[in-house]
């Protein structure tokens, strides 16, 4: 157990040791760089799964050097240095690949990370982040301007945002709207569920359905009160296993959930999540996808 301790007392000075010599590069007048363009960036880092996606379907991954853990498609993207999770960025890391530019998601962090990275003397632009359509429209040009290929980068918004409104009217034509519960964990029982203001919300509007849970924002365990109050007609998770996983038999065993009419039909949709959730190029075949899966067609 001593060398268990001591190899892992070993692991984080040389974290804390890295990020010293980070912090050590940077004057003690250094100031953050934020930057909307940087049209010459050769080396550029992509923070976010859906930012990579949107590089690529601009014909600009050439210039990648690296992604963050979420960044999980295309497929061929997987072969670019992983930087870490965008939520848990260590500045030593994101700097190792040497990028001349970032393009971060908006809610990476933590921002102590964030703030040493910018002072580094390397250019981030921050891409924001909204669950719909226009949403996703802002993201591609942000990154468009950034890269300063704007013209590719219109063309591009232009065609998300048309296929976009166009699988969600197809999906709204439904009279009869789904009450969806997107269930992210069941952990000790309890079902961590998704409020307002999240992509899981976002991607049930667009699907022509209605989030089956109301007055928080968020994610929030709930109580069996809550799940049964809800009464949702599909349970919607991500399609992933490990501790945030559960089987539909553990799923439908819960005491609230099994008298909902998605309990007793055993109404259970998974789908990839970073196709389900990443608001990016492929969310309006998401949005396909998940409305076929709760009115059938397609």
């Amino acid at each position: 157990m001593f060398s268990q301790l001591s190899a892992a007392a070993g692991r984080a000075f040389v974290r804390s040791a890295a990020a010293i010599a980070v912090l050590g590069m940077l004057s003690p007048v250094a100031q953050a760089v934020e930057a909307d363009a940087f049209p010459d960036a050769k080396r550029v880092v992509a923070v976010g799964g859906s930012i990579l996606e949107i590089v690529y379907a601009l014909g600009e991954q050439g210039r990648l050097v690296a992604r963050d853990s979420t960044g999980l498609y295309p497929p061929e993207a997987m072969s670019l240095p992983d930087v870490g999770y965008m939520r848990a960025l260590s500045p030593e890391g994101v700097l190792s690949v040497n990028p001349d530019a970032i393009l971060m998601l908006e809610g990476s962090g933590p921002p102590e990370a964030v703030d040493v990275i910018k002072k580094a003397a390397i250019p981030v632009a921050t891409v924001p982040e909204s669950f719909d359509k226009a949403g996703i429209v802002a993201k591609i040009e942000t990154v468009g301007r950034a890269l300063g290929v704007d013209a590719k980068a219109a063309e591009l918004a232009a065609k998300v945002d048309a296929d976009i409104a166009a699988a969600s009217a197809a999906a709204a034509a439904h009279e009869t709207k789904k009450r969806v519960l997107f269930v992210l964990s069941m952990q000790g029982g309890r079902l961590l569920a998704s409020g307002s203001g999240t992509a899981a919300d976002g991607i049930v509007a667009l699907a022509g359905a209605v989030n089956a849970v109301e007055g928080f924002s968020g994610y929030k365990q709930l109580s069996d009160e809550a799940v049964y109050a809800a009464a949702p007609d599909v349970v919607l998770m991500m399609d992933r296993g490990g501790d945030h996983g559960a089987t539909a038999a553990e799923l439908f065993a819960h005491p609230a959930l099994a008298g909902t009419p998605a309990g007793e039909a055993k109404a259970l949709i998974r789908m990839d999540g970073a196709y389900l959730l990443g608001f990016g190029p492929r969310t309006a075949d998401a949005v396909r996808d998940l409305a076929a899966s709760l009115y059938g067609g397609h």
